[in-house]
């Protein structure tokens, strides 16, 4: 049997975070979940009367995050996953999205995230031990037209994600960037935030693709609880890597966009070379 540990996941009351802190308990560990409601709260701790616990935070008030990291450390205990889940996406063309929606969409999915790892590493690289799981997306790795913002946000996770598990791989601190693919939660439901269409050359681009995104809604190929459990597969390995992603969807987007890279690279390798001195 896997050894118990204590996981701190933002973002438990929905989607990817929930199924995970249930999935966590289930198998016997600890989880802090970190939600933003007193209701939230209570219906989380409700799930374990001694391993679920419940801390209100809400990851874009960065002056909070030291606080609460200290006091979980100090009464819960020492920390060994965790897991950057709270994020949401936002869709609209670029033109149409207000610049204010781009700062909002990177102080939850970047900004919270980094300021939540910050206040852990001390704790971390002092134990010389803990797994940074960040949840980022298959938009993180690929693109597509209306949700620009979002894949900028996610794209930014993915490459703070790799560099910094090379800065802390010397303290046997491991850190995943997990890129999901269209899964069941809510991410293109109530969690969305949608920017009102203005621009009328636009239309025959993204119509279609808002109208598949809406009725693809709930019907979406991968299943979270699924993937909760590919999460507790990565974290009680012995050598995690430095990316997973998780559903057949997101395996054949990135492939691709890969192959479609290394053709680019090859058309263009004379005047890639020809910058050298």
């Amino acid at each position: 049997m896997t050894a118990s540990k204590t996981f701190f996941i933002t973002g438990v009351s929905s989607g990817f975070g929930e199924a995970l802190a249930q999935a966590a308990l289930n198998a016997g560990h600890r989880v802090v979940g970190t939600v933003r409601n007193e209701a939230a709260r209570e219906r989380f701790t409700a799930l374990h009367a001694e391993r679920a616990h419940a801390c209100l935070l809400d990851v874009t008030d960065v002056d909070a995050i030291d606080g609460v990291v200290a006091e979980v450390e100090a009464s819960i205990g020492p920390v060994d996953v965790l897991v950057n889940n709270a994020g949401y996406g936002h869709e609209g063309v670029m033109e149409e999205s207000p610049l204010a929606d781009l700062r909002r969409q990177f102080d939850v999915n970047v900004f919270g995230a980094v300021a939540v790892i910050k206040a852990f590493l001390p704790y971390f690289r002092a134990r010389r031990r803990a797994h940074i799981v960040n949840i980022t997306s298959m938009g993180g790795l690929v693109t597509m037209p209306g949700i620009t913002y979002y894949c900028g946000s996610k794209f930014a996770l993915e490459g703070i994600s790799e560099a910094l598990g090379k800065e802390l791989k010397p303290f046997g601190i491991a850190v995943t960037a997990v890129a999901p693919g269209s899964f069941r939660t809510d991410w293109a439901g109530r969690s969305m935030v949608r920017t009102p269409r203005s621009i009328a050359d636009y239309d025959p681009l993204f119509d279609p693709i808002r109208s598949a995104r809406e009725a693809k809604h709930g019907a979406q190929l991968g299943d979270p609880h699924k993937a909760a459990l590919a999460i507790l597969a990565l974290v009680a390995s012995d050598a995690p890597p430095a990316h997973l992603l998780l559903g057949s969807d997101a395996l054949g987007l990135v492939r691709a966009k890969l192959a479609e890279l290394t053709n680019q690279l090859d058309a263009w390798e004379a005047v890639t070379r020809s910058t050298d001195h």
